[in-house]
């Protein structure tokens, strides 16, 4: 049995997706941001930086994983299965990983924060994220113009990068144009594993129509967060 520490946003969803695909047994924990559950010392006993996601496998003499990276890696190789075998098949998965982990996750972040959560409103950090975003889409785009996945076969890097791109249009982040960016979305999207997965450890809609009054009380939370 494997226990998740989580919560509703785009690195949570990774593993809580691949736990689904892999068809693993797990333990739902889902922290309380507003209560800073995250910094409890129990927690940072499993992560000491004090984020999300984490795993402790019971299996394994309770091993503890954070990081959602390492995570997804450890998955794979525990399970032998959303990774190749051989070292090309396992470097092109891996660097499509480092690809969402070093690029399209620290910039779409900062576009999601700075267009969506931000107290003040900062034109250009906007722009410089949202565009950066942009052009991470279109890398992924032009790779998927020939293929169907990021690497040879769905991949736990398909999973990584999926998982930001979800939330492309609560991050101002367009699409548009990007043919086969979208309909790699839109598979993925439809795959049942995935559909529970961004279910963990809650249901929510980051979409740009979400009801009004829903958006006023997502943004004012996730800035009472930020200002702790």
């Amino acid at each position: 049995m494997i226990d998740l520490y989580t919560a509703a946003t785009p690195n949570g969803w990774k593993v809580s997706i691949a736990l689904e695909e892999l068809g693993l047994p797990y333990t739902v924990h889902a922290l309380d941001f507003k209560q800073q559950q995250q910094k409890a010392p129990e927690y940072l006993a499993i992560n000491p930086n004090g984020r999300i996601p984490a795993i402790v496998d019971r299996e394994e003499n309770d091993l503890a994983i954070f990081e959602s990276g390492a995570v997804l890696l450890y998955l794979a190789e525990k399970t032998g299965q959303l990774m190749p075998q051989d070292l090309k098949g396992r470097y092109d998965v891996t660097q499509w990983l480092m690809f969402q982990m070093g690029g399209l996750g620290p910039m779409q972040g900062q576009a999601n924060m700075f267009y969506r959560y931000f107290p003040t409103h900062i034109p250009e950090a906007i722009d410089r994220y949202q565009n950066e975003s942009r052009r991470l889409y279109e890398v992924m785009n032009s790779r998927l113009t020939d293929r169907d996945y990021l690497a040879v076969d769905y991949s736990i890097a398909d999973i990584a990068c999926w998982s930001w791109v979800h939330l492309y249009d609560w991050s101002g982040v367009s699409m548009d144009g990007l043919d086969s960016l979208q309909q790699w979305y839109n598979t993925i999207k439809e795959r049942p594993a995935v559909q529970k997965g961004i279910t963990v450890p809650h249901a929510v809609s980051f979409t740009a129509d979400v009801d009004e009054q829903e958006k006023a009380k997502m943004m004012a939370d996730a800035r009472s967060i930020l200002t702790k």
